[in-house]
């Protein structure tokens, strides 16, 4: 799908108060390149996720690409469904000579689900651009090998730019 509209996040999110749980609705975020969703018989958006690549820099490894997970957002009336794997494989599914892992970032309390579809935690600190600067991620950074041989390096992890 196409980026997506107001019209369709305002649809998605049901005018919930804080969506993201209140700690990503203050951050500026990198937009995504491919989108993917999930519509109802009756044309309704029912989920949401994105991706981009982006560049890691983990100390004392060498640069590389992951796929950026973001926007995974499912309707608050749609919740424990499966939809976020619905949404979410597809977009992770392995594109020749593309990154070898993918990173996203979550609520703490998101992290089991998130464990159910291959992600792991990232138990260094992760560093990300701002407007007014680096800052220190207050969400939990997660990854998953796209590739078998796919490992992560430990060290501290700098995303170059925005997060995703």
């Amino acid at each position: 799908m196409d980026a997506l509209s107001e019209e369709q996040w305002a649809e998605l999110s049901g005018g919930e108060e804080h969506p993201w749980g209140g700690l990503a609705e203050d951050l500026t975020w990198r937009e995504k390149e491919r989108h993917g969703g999930l519509v109802g018989a009756d044309g309704a958006l029912l989920a949401h996720a994105g991706t981009v690549i982006c560049e890691i820099d983990v100390a004392g490894f060498p640069r590389f690409d992951v796929l950026g997970v973001g926007g995974v957002f499912v309707a608050p009336s749609e919740r424990r469904k499966g939809l976020v794997g619905q949404v979410l494989e597809p977009l992770l599914a392995h594109m020749p000579g593309g990154p070898d892992r993918a990173m996203l970032f979550c609520r703490a309390q998101l992290m089991g689900l998130y464990g159910k579809h291959g992600f792991s935690e990232i138990h260094e600190r992760v560093w990300a651009d701002q407007p007014d600067g680096r800052i220190e991620m207050p969400l939990r950074a997660m990854w998953r090998p796209l590739q078998e041989q796919a490992a992560w390096p430990a060290g501290r992890v700098d995303v170059v730019g925005l997060p995703f």
